[in-house]
């Protein structure tokens, strides 16, 4: 996710704590939040599909999905 709307999310927050958003702004929030928790879990899975355990005899092994 690009900078620019990390921070558009950070400004909308800021000012939806300091005077409250217009309809428009709640919906602009809702989708960059979406897109972004979307963006995390995308790394999260890429991440944890790199990942191996490694067993008491040094044998390395891919992690399953349960």
């Amino acid at each position: 996710m690009e900078q620019a709307k990390i921070d558009r999310i950070n400004v909308l927050a800021r000012k939806s704590k300091a005077e409250g958003l217009t309809e428009a702004e709640r919906e602009e929030q809702a989708a960059l939040r979406r897109e972004y928790v979307a963006a995390v879990k995308r790394n999260l899975t890429a991440q944890l599909e790199q990942t191996y355990v490694v067993d008491p005899q040094g044998n390395k092994h891919k992690l399953r999905h349960k």
